[in-house]
């Protein structure tokens, strides 16, 4: 029987650390494909507490792991950041961040590396009360999510073979737990014209116009995607527009647009692909509609390309797994989490959308805080999960 008590009164004990080693890792600039500092800071953090291995793989994500026993368990936590957009809409500098008695600030503070340093003494917890028993667990601190979602864990899963029973994803959940979330496609529809001289358009195939009416019909498809009861409402949005011409006096001979494509429970990548390949503007135009796909380089150097494809996915409420969580919870804070989804996009996209390995959301902060300027964590966020990291693992024993 574990000591609740116990392991809440050392995660309060620990604040001060995980406050320390947060603000550590803010200060180090760690946008996705350039987080070799910060993950070298990590990998310091998880030897000087007492992991009993640390490693880099090769893609740049670091591997923590405590325990040697025959039931694998992951805990995820994304350590690149988005960029702090534009300067002036910060009050103060989004890499040297504050504290005060409450909070912590500064760029990925919430989304997501709050998450790392909960993980990281939850560890130092199991170490501190023997927790350890017939598990390993291993603790990721994952790179490239920002920029691709899940490619981090389909590396991990294909080239490591890495393939826990479940995993926690420490994003934020405002405190609940989360079990889901839609899921989104990165699409590029084109359309080509012929060029001619501005001063007589009629000579020309102004690609542009060609691309009006399909842009109309996309409008018009986002408001009748379907909606799934707990997922919510697919959704569809143009974000960005491309157009060739020979100068400025002269008709577009192309036109290309980006589509947000969120997807929600029983929508695919075929699916909506479909959906704008049918729409009649772009069958009149003949219209090429595809995925983009990511070919980035890695900090490492490493290119692993993927489509960019994050398929949505849901745990049922009933499963061990989120099961597991909950009683944790309840257990140290003698009251009932709420369980919920997320709104935003995970790894889980390749965690359970391609693999199929339940992905249960637990982590501090909060969703709204994402990529916003003035983003900052709550210190008390950072206490109760990693409370519920430490004593998760042996609960979890018991119910499987």
């Amino acid at each position: 029987m574990q000591d609740f008590d116990k392991i809440l009164e050392l995660a309060r004990e620990y604040k001060a650390d995980m406050t320390k080693f947060l603000r550590d890792m803010v200060r180090i600039p760690s946008e996705s494909c350039d987080e070799k500092k910060v993950v070298l800071r990590i990998k310091e953090e998880m030897e000087k507490v007492g992991f009993d291995k640390v490693e880099i793989d090769g893609l740049g994500n670091v591997l923590g792991t405590i325990g040697h026993g025959k039931r694998l368990i992951a805990y995820d936590a994304h350590i690149d950041t988005v960029g702090i957009g534009n300067r002036d809409n910060w009050t103060f500098d989004p890499y040297e961040g504050y504290e005060d008695d409450e909070t912590i600030g500064g760029r990925g503070t919430s989304d997501q590396e709050g998450g790392m340093a909960a993980m990281v003494y939850a560890g130092k917890i199991i170490k501190d009360l023997g927790l350890e028993d017939e598990y390993t667990l291993v603790m990721v601190g994952s790179v490239m999510e920002e920029d691709c979602d899940g490619l981090c864990w389909q590396y991990i899963i294909k080239e490591l073979g890495l393939k826990p029973e479940f995993v926690i994803s420490t994003e934020p959940t405002d405190g609940g737990i989360y079990r889901g979330q839609r899921g989104r496609m990165e699409i590029k529809v084109s359309v080509s014209g012929v060029s001619c001289h501005g001063s007589a358009p009629e000579r020309g195939d102004n690609a542009i116009f060609k691309m009006a009416p399909i842009l109309q019909e996309l409008e018009e498809l986002h408001k009748n995607l379907i909606t799934d009861d707990f997922l919510g409402k697919g959704s569809l949005t143009v974000s960005e527009v491309f157009s060739t011409s020979p100068s400025r006096c002269a008709v577009a001979d192309s036109c290309s647009v980006s589509i947000d494509r969120r997807l929600t429970k029983g929508e695919d990548k075929d699916y909506a692909l479909n959906q704008i390949r049918n729409l009649p503007a772009a069958q009149k135009a003949g219209a090429k509609v595809e995925m983009y796909t990511y070919e980035r380089p890695a900090y490492t150097d490493l290119v692993y390309p993927t489509d960019c494809y994050f398929p949505s996915w849901v745990v049922e409420e009933e499963h061990v797994a989120v099961q597991s969580v909950a009683e944790a919870y309840r257990s140290l804070f003698k009251k009932e989490p709420r369980i919920d989804k997320w709104t935003f996009s995970t790894n889980g996209v390749s965690i359970t959308g391609m693999f199929g390995i339940p992905t249960v959301g637990f982590g501090p902060g909060k969703e709204a805080q994402a990529h916003a300027p003035n983003e900052k964590t709550w210190k008390e966020d950072l206490v109760t999960c990693a409370a519920v990291y430490a004593a998760l693992p042996k609960i979890y024993l018991t119910k499987v």
